[in-house]
């Protein structure tokens, strides 16, 4: 009989109930797990939620943008009287891009023979706004006789003009834009923008949903991306807070951070915050950002002044700035911006014939986009130094500051003109090699220390050495109205009238060498009166005098007439055997010119910060630097250098009615060429020279003088106009013995003198007298009294 299998015991039950209860914990687990990690993913999402929010609040409010310093030159006041010729007017306004047209809308002009109409656009100036204007300004014998409001018919006696944009300081990353309000901004730029980009902006919360889904569909039907579905609060966030790559990432924040932007900011903020921001071209390195710079680069007009057509251009490039570049590639640019039009047409923002006109005209943008590099890079090096003394570097580059300069834009040009073509010119006359000469030159206003003009290279808009602001070279003779205004400073005891000995020198220095200076023209010329040794800008007879008066009151005077930086007490620095840039020399020439008063040259007028306030002003620096009475004196026979002296050759270059004041510099081998000098409202200082420092065989009067006479006579408007200083009087001088002379003695000279310091004595007048100073002396004695 088969033995019974044993029945199973009770052990195997309870192991198939504890797999039971086994089954039934395992799903609560599992929703134990998956709550805790939704849990844990909502806790995640919302602190990194939490820190996406903190990132938008940090960088969206206050300061939102590194906007670059804007430096202005000065602006044109035009006013009854002032000397303008139309040409130098038309100039002008082609310089802050005013266009010609019928004068109604903001930037346009009309000429009509002597009389302009001129419709402004107005100006924040510091000291207060300056309005937009309709202006009638006629012009009759070189000057400004009548300005007229066009919507008043009265007399204006003041009107002006804004400043030129002479430059940028960008930020680092050479973003580049114009902030414009939202109120600043057309009407018709905003439909067009919300039409074509965001259709439904006023009414989502960062998302359109439905965009999203239509965008979805088309890119499924075409296999590739054809259309986007993003709003512009996502374009914002994309082009604002992150980078332009494509990645899940960077999706799920550009969604999270759009809806917490709409939370956190109203649609108008939003919206401004866009028109800024949305990148609209590049210009090299720099990217050009929003559309009121983009307004500029493209038609080089205000947003403001912009036709409909022009607006649906910038709007039409916000799908693709490159793609649709208006200037390479017109016909795509032109469909695209129709297509903007046709869509304001079916939207009631344009009607059909206003439509119509705008798709049939041209896209009109400037054949040549304005460029964001200065060009004047020599007056900005000058600017951003004067600037670090109250600035740091990254205030210029982000803060959006408005620096309204001294440049004057004509000034500047012809300045510019006056190197280039006579450089030229010399190089051809004196055959040598084309392109190795060079220049620095600097021009100031005489009677407030405005730096009007700085040119530091002979090509003006490279951006390399600046010879007008570095350049240190031997001055030479430049130095000698120095030493002469130190004596004549002692009334008791010189003169110009003073002779003195211009023969054979040798001085005995402390290491035991011997110092021996030597006349430009090799000659020794005996007794002559301190005027004809400076006239003639003899070296002998200046070392002397120098030498008598001491090296330290030399020194002394130097330091107060502007000279800044030590000086060795060398007798060779009495003939300029030491290094200046011109920038220095117009300093010191600037107190001369100004009748012994310091005043140091500046180039920075106000600094606004972007609100428009006002954070610093630099006004005029006065101190007197010397007696105006010995000024005089000295002004009197820089005078006669131009007339007779080293500087002669200005009589054929300058109009007779041009009287001016100015000193030759030359080094030794003729390796430098100076020349400064002043009429009554300007004054500038010119070096020529070459980098290489090799001998150029030109002096201060063949090399430089040229220059600084193509210069003056282009913008210099009023001559010599000293005043003369109570007690001072003019007498007829013998050269031969600084004794008075009287009515007819040949040779005879006419020199000033402080009140209590002419000789006494009387000249016989004899024959003898040098054959230098023959003859009756052309000077204008009625000017100086």
């Amino acid at each position: 009989m088969a033995r019974r299998k044993p029945a199973r015991k009770t052990p195997v039950r309870r192991k198939s109930a504890a797999r039971r209860r086994r089954k039934v914990r395992q799903p609560r687990r599992i929703w134990r797990g998956a709550l805790l990690g939704l849990l844990l993913g909502i806790l995640g999402l919302g602190g990194y939620t939490v820190y996406l929010d903190y990132e938008i609040r940090s960088q969206f409010e206050g300061k939102r943008w590194a906007v670059p310093a804007r430096v202005f030159a000065r602006p044109l006041e035009l006013y009854p009287g002032r000397a303008l010729e139309p040409a130098q007017l038309t100039r002008e306004l082609e310089l802050i891009h005013y266009r010609r047209g019928d004068a109604i809308r903001g930037g346009e002009f009309r000429e009509q023979g002597g009389r302009f109409l001129i419709s402004t656009r107005g100006f924040p100036f510091a000291d207060g706004a300056e309005p937009p204007r309709r202006l009638s300004v006629e012009l009759r014998d070189g000057r400004v006789r009548a300005i007229t409001e066009l919507e008043t018919g009265q007399s204006a006696s003041l009107a002006r003009l804004e400043p030129a944009l002479i430059a940028n300081i960008y930020p680092r990353h050479g973003e580049d834009r114009v902030l414009v309000r939202l109120d600043e901004v057309p009407e018709l730029l905003v439909e067009a923008l919300i039409a074509v980009e965001d259709r439904k902006f006023y009414e989502h919360r960062g998302l359109d949903f439905s965009a999203i889904a239509r965008a979805a569909l088309a890119n499924l039907r075409a296999g590739r991306t054809v259309q986007g579905g993003s709003t512009i609060t996502q374009q914002l966030v994309k082009n604002y807070f992150l980078t332009h790559d494509r990645t899940l990432r960077r999706k799920v924040n550009e969604a999270i951070m759009a809806v917490l932007l709409e939370w956190r900011y109203e649609k108008s903020e939003i919206l401004e915050a866009y028109l800024n921001e949305v990148y609209l071209g590049q210009d090299g390195d720099r990217a050009i950002h929003g559309f009121g710079l983009a307004s500029q680069f493209y038609f080089q007009r205000r947003l403001d002044e912009l036709h409909p057509e022009q607006l649906a251009l910038l709007v039409a490039m916000v799908r693709g700035p490159s793609y649709y570049d208006p200037r390479r590639r017109a016909e795509r640019a032109t469909a695209r911006r129709n297509l903007v039009l046709e869509i304001l047409e079916g939207q009631g923002a344009l009607n059909p014939q206003a439509a119509a006109r705008a798709r049939t005209r041209p896209l009109g943008v400037s054949v040549r986009p304005p460029s964001g590099v200065t060009p004047f890079p020599a007056f900005l090096d000058l600017v951003r130094a004067q600037l670090r003394r109250d600035y740091r570097e990254q205030d210029l580059q982000s803060e959006g500051l408005l620096i309204f300069s001294t440049l004057d834009p004509g000034i500047q040009l012809a300045s510019e003109g006056a190197v280039a073509d006579r450089l030229n010119r010399i190089e051809g006359t004196r055959g040598l090699e084309v392109g190795t000469l060079q220049a620095g030159v600097v021009v100031s206003a005489v009677d407030s220390g405005e730096v009007l003009a700085v040119v530091g290279d002979r090509n003006p808009r490279h951006a390399g050495f600046n010879r007008a602001i570095n350049a240190r070279r031997p001055v030479g003779s430049l130095l000698k109205p120095a030493v002469y205004l130190a004596a004549l400073s002692r009334p008791s005891e010189y003169t110009l009238a003073t002779l003195l000995d211009d023969g054979p020198l040798t001085v005995r220095l402390d290491n035991g060498d011997e110092w021996t200076p030597r006349n430009y023209d090799r000659e020794h010329h005996g007794l002559v009166p301190a005027l004809e040794a400076l006239v003639h800008s003899y070296n002998v007879a200046t070392a002397r005098l120098g030498l008598s008066l001491g090296l330290a009151p030399v020194i002394e005077q130097l330091q107060r007439l502007g000279v800044k930086r030590s000086l060795q007490p060398y007798p060779s620095l009495l003939l300029g055997a030491v290094e200046f840039s011109p920038f220095e020399m117009t300093h010191m020439y600037q107190s001369l010119a100004a009748g012994g008063f310091e005043t140091p040259p500046r180039a920075i007028r106000e600094v606004m910060d972007a609100e428009g306030r006002l954070l610093n002003r630099y006004p005029m620096d006065l101190r007197q630097a010397a007696d105006p009475a010995a000024v005089y004196l000295v002004t009197a026979a820089l005078h006669e250098v131009t007339r007779r002296g080293t500087g002669a050759a200005l009589n054929g270059l300058l109009p007779a009615d041009l009287p001016v004041a100015g000193k030759t510099g030359t080094t030794d081998d003729n390796r430098d060429a100076w020349f400064a000098g002043y009429a009554g409202d300007v004054l500038s200082v010119v070096w020529v020279g070459r980098d290489d420092n090799i001998p150029m065989g030109l002096s201060g009067a063949s090399g430089a003088l040229p220059v600084w006479a193509d210069l003056m006579r282009g913008i210099s408007r009023r001559g010599l106009d000293p005043i003369r200083p109570e007690g001072m009087e003019w007498l007829l001088i013998d050269p031969a013995n600084g004794l008075r002379a009287v009515e007819g003695c040949e040779g005879a000279l006419w020199m000033p003198f402080m009140a209590g310091s002419a000789p006494a004595g009387i000249s016989p007048c004899a024959d003898d007298v040098p054959s230098a100073v023959r003859g009756p002396l052309r000077w204008f004695r009625e000017l100086f009294e």
